[in-house]
């Protein structure tokens, strides 16, 4: 794991000197500051004195963010606080959990359509808005996601519900109906989930 740091040369002497003991690579060239960190590095670590140096960049980057600072900073544009003084395990614990939850996010966020399927919220979002699914709900846009043709109410019904396919219920007609209705009322899109005589499909 590569992690870029921004903090004053006292700080940066005193992890160089642990540096066995990171868990982590950790670079300080600040030519990479003007290089694509997103792409070169997977967190940043900035101290509370370079705030100002390094602050444009935190705005624009997507890599996970941690803030150390002695006192309670406002941490807009950081993912994480890490209070000074601090100890190597707890430096350690910080990126290690950091990159854990980044990665799981990355996970769970699925693009659909123009969309954006966020499974940990519970969320489908579109230019700043979104409407809140239940658990079926992304079970029926995952499985229409993975499948390249229309699903049929029975197979939709053995692969969400594990009912038989002679169970004589409107289950599906039902939820798809309510789901078309929830994004069709928000973003005014009526052809979100179509359908064709072999069933559903995006």
């Amino acid at each position: 794991m590569n992690i870029f740091l921004s903090a004053p040369a006292s700080f940066k002497s005193s992890l160089d000197e642990l540096k066995a003991y990171l868990k982590f690579n950790l670079n300080s060239n600040q030519k990479n500051m003007r290089d694509d960190l997103d792409k070169n590095f997977d967190g940043i670590i900035c101290h509370e004195d370079n705030l100002n140096d390094i602050n444009n960049i935190i705005k624009k980057v997507k890599c996970f963010k941690i803030l150390v600072s002695s006192k309670n900073t406002n941490i807009a544009n950081f993912d994480y606080y890490l209070k000074l003084p601090t100890t190597i395990k707890e430096i350690n614990n910080i990126v290690e959990s950091s990159a854990a939850k980044k990665k799981f996010n990355k996970n769970s966020s699925i693009k659909i359509k123009s969309y954006l399927l966020d499974k940990n919220e519970k969320k489908l979002i579109k230019n700043e808005n979104f409407v809140i699914l239940t658990e079926k709900e992304i079970q029926l846009l995952e499985l229409f996601l993975t499948k390249k043709q229309a699903v049929s109410k029975n197979n939709i019904l053995d692969l969400v519900w594990n009912y038989s396919s002679d169970a004589d219920t409107h289950t599906v007609e039902t939820h798809i109906y309510r789901l078309r209705k929830k994004i069709n009322d928000k973003f005014l899109d009526d052809n979100f989930i179509l359908n064709n005589k072999n069933g559903y499909y995006l």
